[in-house]
């Protein structure tokens, strides 16, 4: 079986989890990730995600369903999957005590084939910090040695849930330079994340969970699609919307105005920013505040999770606030950096 032409390392089909109590946490996904393709789990809180990497790692049975990681079941198969595979949870939890070269040392000692220490050291950027104890690192550089732990036995799947929380803007780029050289090597690579732009950057494909069910999934262009597109601008004085040409005529799906500016939604950007341009440049006239921007990622969780919310009645959570205030800090630390 194949995905996209690429074997299945990933395989889920109908995966449920259940705890005590009778909570569903997972509600029959279905998903497969091919070899040497990285895919994005999105959710806001609470969503499944952490539930759903659980069991991809073994770490629990499902309720229901099946999981299969390079063709084993890693609950029941647990010593067939473990040594091909590399896990770098959200917290680490090493000794403080120890240094960085023996936290690694240690871990070596229970790994396959582990890399030499420097070597895992030096991917990550923890090359001279050898002799630091772990309490003495940033939880930046604590983050970079849980990576470096995940990458030790040189893994065929790796999973990766939120790599770069905690990192600065360049910590943030250097992992992501890094996960890529490691997906372009065939390694087949999992992640889940609340940057957005993270995931906009590095997935080949994603699925965003809600309630424990895929709302959507595609490539990330695939997914955003579906969202308009939004140009806005400010009109000079003495004109007004009605002097604007038609909008239908320009691909407009919906507009608002507040005071002298329009904001315009299309699924057809150029059409109608070409047709806007041209109007302007007949009537001499200049549109102020000018702003033409494709839909993003976040624009499109957020409306996919109103949707989901919509559909069951509940309410949207506070979690979808804060991953937008989130992906809105990784922007302003990215363009920080440049």
């Amino acid at each position: 079986m194949n995905t996209n032409g690429h074997e299945r390392v990933i395989d889920v089909t109908d995966l449920r989890r259940v705890y005590g109590g009778g909570f569903e946490a997972v509600r029959g996904i279905t998903f497969s990730v091919g070899k040497g393709e990285l895919f994005a789990l999105l959710g806001t809180n609470g969503a499944g995600k952490t539930s759903t990497v659980e069991l991809l790692e073994g770490l629990a049975a499902p309720a229901g369903g099946r999981v299969r990681i390079l063709g084993h079941d890693p609950y029941r198969e647990r010593a067939a999957v473990r040594p091909r595979i590399g896990v770098m949870l959200q917290e680490g939890g090493f000794p403080a005590e120890l240094t960085v070269a023996e936290t690694i040392r240690m871990w070596a000692g229970c790994t396959s084939g582990a890399r030499p220490v420097q070597e895992a050291l030096e991917l990550v950027g923890l090359g001279r910090r050898t002799g630091v104890r772990v309490k003495q690192l940033s939880g930046g550089e604590k983050r970079r040695l849980d990576l470096a732990l995940a990458l030790l036995g040189r893994p065929e799947v790796l999973f990766l849930d939120e790599p770069t929380t905690g990192l600065d803007a360049e910590g943030r780029q250097d992992t992501w330079r890094l996960v890529r050289e490691l997906r372009d090597q065939g390694t087949t690579v999992l992640l889940t994340t609340h940057y957005l732009e993270e995931a906009e950057d590095l997935a080949d494909r994603l699925a965003i969970l809600h309630e424990g069910r895929i709302a959507a999934t595609g490539t990330p262009a695939e997914v955003t699609s579906a969202q308009p597109s939004r140009i806005s601008f400010e009109l000079p004085e003495g004109y007004f919307p009605g002097d604007l040409p038609p909008l239908t005529e320009l691909g407009v799906t919906g507009h608002e105005t507040a005071g002298r500016t329009v904001r315009l939604r299309t699924h057809e950007l150029q059409r109608t920013a070409t047709g806007l341009l041209v109007w302007a440049e007949r009537a001499g006239v200049e549109l102020r505040r000018l702003d033409v921007r494709s839909a993003s990622l976040e624009e499109a969780f957020l409306q996919i999770a109103r949707e989901a919310s919509g559909a069951s009645g509940a309410p949207v959570d506070d979690g979808e606030a804060g991953l937008v205030a989130v992906a809105s800090e990784t922007m302003v630390n990215k363009g920080a950096a440049k």
